[in-house]
């Protein structure tokens, strides 16, 4: 319990150094983050007898970050070499050439599952670089640089589990989706949605960026969409028989086990945000 507290200290405060140190700080860290979370989930696929291609996915994860990146700060922070904002967009077509390696690594590798490899290739990229990639898009979703968001999605999505495990812990009998999580009660869930709304209230309190309905409607969703990504994440790991994604948090698990909120949630919010503050 006391090594689980301190690595929750540090991990707290170095996410939230990462949202306010800047638009730098925070496309980097998360550049990072999200290779290593893809990293994470090939070393687990791996254990499984699957081959995923490592190269190719690492290779695309960092491009598909980057480019969303880069539209995001030539949109916001006009630079000389891409003052053009389209010039950013045209990286995209890009993509195909890049994600057509992952069929082509497939080509050398001898393996009786060669699209078993390039499905889990390409699943990854799904389930942790797009979802990093939204959440980093959060902070440019009205046209300029605003940590208020991804702050605001942190510290709802931590209110969020906390408040689901102190009141399942108390007062959860019903199971919530016992196959995948037998631990998550009804209870728990609907405690989570509503303290999760509570500190979505204290959030408009200090940032006025949205009206207070909105901000407790980011925080329903992420309640509802988060614990839906953590029951998606243990499905995956029951799949491959493993208890924890990895061992880098001591104990907390893996990378995934700490970020299998944003699975789901992050597109999801970034989609609201998007079309209520460009509406």
């Amino acid at each position: 319990m006391k090594v689980r507290a301190i690595t929750g200290f540090f991990f707290i405060i170095v996410m939230l150094a990462s949202v306010l140190l800047g638009h730098y700080v925070f496309g980097g860290f998360y550049l990072l983050l999200c290779t290593f979370c893809l990293w994470e989930f090939y070393s687990n696929v791996k254990k499984s007898g699957i081959k995923p291609g490592k190269f190719s996915g690492l290779l695309n994860g960092v491009f598909i970050f980057f480019i969303f990146y880069l539209i995001n700060y030539s949109a916001t922070f006009p630079i000389p070499a891409l003052t053009d904002a389209l010039l950013a967009h045209k990286l995209l077509f890009l993509l195909p050439l890049t994600l057509s390696i992952v069929f082509i690594q497939e080509l050398f590798k001898k393996s009786g599952q060669p699209f078993t490899n390039i499905a889990y290739t390409y699943l990854g990229l799904v389930f942790t670089i797009m979802p990093f990639t939204f959440f980093h898009a959060l902070a440019y979703v009205d046209g300029s640089f605003n940590f208020h968001y991804p702050l605001a999605f942190l510290l709802m999505l931590w209110a969020n589990d906390t408040g689901a495990y102190l009141v399942g812990s108390k007062l959860g009998k019903t199971k919530l989706f016992e196959r995948h999580s037998p631990k998550k009660t009804w209870e728990g869930f609907i405690g989570g949605i509503l303290i999760t709304a509570g500190a979505a209230l204290i959030i408009n309190h200090y940032y006025n960026d949205l009206l207070w309905q909105q901000w407790v409607t980011i925080g329903v969703l992420i309640s509802v969409f988060g614990t839906t990504g953590d029951l998606v994440e243990s499905m995956f790991k029951r799949s491959i028989n493993i208890k924890d994604s990895g061992g880098i948090l001591p104990g907390h698990g893996g990378l995934l086990d700490r970020f299998d909120g944003l699975l789901i949630a992050a597109p999801i919010v970034y989609v609201y945000l998007y079309f209520i503050t460009n509406a």
